[in-house]
């Protein structure tokens, strides 16, 4: 494989993978995979934390560590909530303007300074 093919890589979407989102993603890569991400990442973007990652988890492998299951190549960051959701904003769901008064609170107005007796 050529390493500037990045629909070859084991990860779709690898290079915009977030580090955090990547550091879970790896972890159902094998020691060849790593090695061709490793080999990738130093010829383009030689991300240091990217790299870290990567190395973290190869010297996890030859520990003894497992590798976890499910496939990285199904993941659809679509899927996970990135993009549209939330409430939606809009003037019928915005709260009224309010204006907080220069001291006190709303419920109690202070007084103006040239009324104060003392």
């Amino acid at each position: 494989m050529s390493t500037s093919d990045r629909s070859a890589l084991p990860l779709p979407d690898y290079d915009e993978l977030s580090v955090g989102t990547l550091e879970h993603r790896v972890r159902s890569l094998g020691v060849p995979e790593l090695d061709q991400l490793l080999h990738y990442e130093h010829e383009h973007a030689d991300r240091p934390m990217v790299v870290q990652v990567l190395t973290a988890r190869k010297r996890q492998l030859d520990a003894g560590a497992p590798l976890s299951g499910g496939n990285p190549a199904a993941f659809k960051p679509e899927a996970a909530g990135h993009g549209h959701g939330g409430s939606p904003v809009s003037p019928a769901t915005s709260p009224e303007p309010m204006s907080p008064p220069p001291h006190g609170t709303p419920d109690q107005r202070g007084k103006p300074k040239g009324n104060r007796t003392g």
